[in-house]
């Protein structure tokens, strides 16, 4: 109210937190207005507050409904693997997992790991294009001592550490021709021989391998076996870029923060409308992992309350300046182009943009009328 009478601007819908006397935080958003007389000069104000202790609790049964393990999400592509997921889970049969670099690709398998019978046995992972091939075959099947320099004493190998639970081989489309050969061994045969070792070890492991690279591809141009590819991709999940998911990026959001809330001992509430329009405007290369690294960043530079748009990466802000708009247009103006740009991102897709914006299909449509709004005449008709 201060900030109000001093300013001559109006709080409006400015979300908070209160304590009750039991220690209780209850969620709020805070409005504020000037009171004038006939002649304009101000007489005083007027603050109202808003409970939405009933609005916390239907998002949290919402995020309930949009969970599955760690994956978070309402998009209808993310949905279906969700259905998906426990069938797969239930069978003993190899995954691929494909998908742009930070999508989500180890959160679905360790998903389908939790779903499966082998839930108490241990989940392995290991990045294959972390490693130089030899190392690489030492970390997966183990070695004898001798079997190189160095080499001291018998170590266990990825596979024998993940024996009755699932191992997940990352970045699986840069594994060597060489390697690929053992590994096709160990898909058939079930059974694999550590470095410097005569005898052969049965393995008990469910194997869910991931990539971000189109094996099909590489095997037409023959830097992968068509034998192992086939061998591995039994059952497929391809995993959407979040540029093609961007209803899930407040979902994502209000997580982050959550859990940054947590690690860091702050009281962030949320992203401020200018910031949250640069998220959705964003085409997010990195994907979840380069959302989740901007929130980061915004954590160190924003001490309270909202996420303002310089609390992002130098990149996001660059975004937040182009897409300024001009004092000059009315907010009857600003919604029109805030609904064009929305409807231009998904192809003219209602549902598709109805989803974005959180409002119902009909709404939408009663807008679109009202502003006028048509597709050019070379795309598809708005569905």
């Amino acid at each position: 109210m201060k900030h109000t009478l001093e300013t001559g601007k109006q709080v409006v819908c400015q979300p908070i937190a209160i304590l009750q006397t039991g220690g209780k935080e209850i969620p709020i958003t805070v409005s504020t207005a000037l009171l004038k007389d006939e002649q304009g000069r101000i007489i005083g104000g007027v603050e109202t507050f808003r409970d939405l202790s009933l609005v916390e609790d239907l998002r949290r049964e919402i995020n309930r409904q949009y969970r599955l393990g760690d994956i978070i999400s309402k998009s209808p592509l993310m949905q279906k693997i969700f259905t998906l997921l426990p069938d797969i889970a239930r069978s003993n049969s190899t995954v691929l997992i494909q998908g742009e670099s930070g999508t989500g690709k180890e959160l679905v398998a360790r998903a389908l790991h939790n779903l499966s019978r082998r839930a108490r046995g241990p989940f392995v992972a290991v990045n294959c294009g972390a490693l130089p091939d030899t190392l690489l075959e030492s970390e997966l099947f183990g070695h004898t001592a001798g079997a190189f320099t160095d080499a001291k004493r018998d170590r266990r190998g990825r596979f024998a550490m993940a024996e009755r639970g699932s191992l997940f081989l990352d970045e699986f489309g840069d594994v060597s021709p060489a390697l690929q050969v053992r590994l096709l061994r160990v898909l058939e045969e079930r059974a694999y021989l550590p470095l410097g070792s005569s005898r052969s070890v049965k393995t008990d492991v469910r194997i869910i391998a991931a990539t971000h690279k189109d094996l099909a591809q590489l095997v037409e141009e023959g830097a992968f076996r068509a034998d192992l590819y086939y061998r591995i991709n039994v059952v497929k999940l391809t995993l959407p870029r979040l540029a093609e998911r961007k209803e899930d990026i407040p979902l994502l959001t209000e997580y982050f923060i959550e859990r940054f809330n947590k690690l860091q001992d702050k009281k962030i509430l949320g992203l401020k409308y200018d910031t949250l329009a640069i998220f959705m405007r964003h085409d997010w290369p990195g994907n979840i992992r380069e959302l989740e690294n901007a929130i980061e960043h915004a954590f160190i530079l924003c001490p309270q309350g909202l996420i303002q748009s310089e609390h992002l990466p130098e990149h996001l802000r660059r975004i937040n300046q182009a897409m300024a708009l001009p004092e000059a247009l009315s907010l009857k103006e600003q919604e029109k182009r805030c609904l064009r740009e929305a409807l231009e991102r998904h192809g003219w897709r209602r549902m598709a943009t109805a989803r974005e914006l959180g409002i119902d299909k009909n709404t939408l449509r009663r807008k679109i009328k009202r502003f006028g709004l048509s597709p050019p005449v070379d795309s598809k008709k708005i569905r």
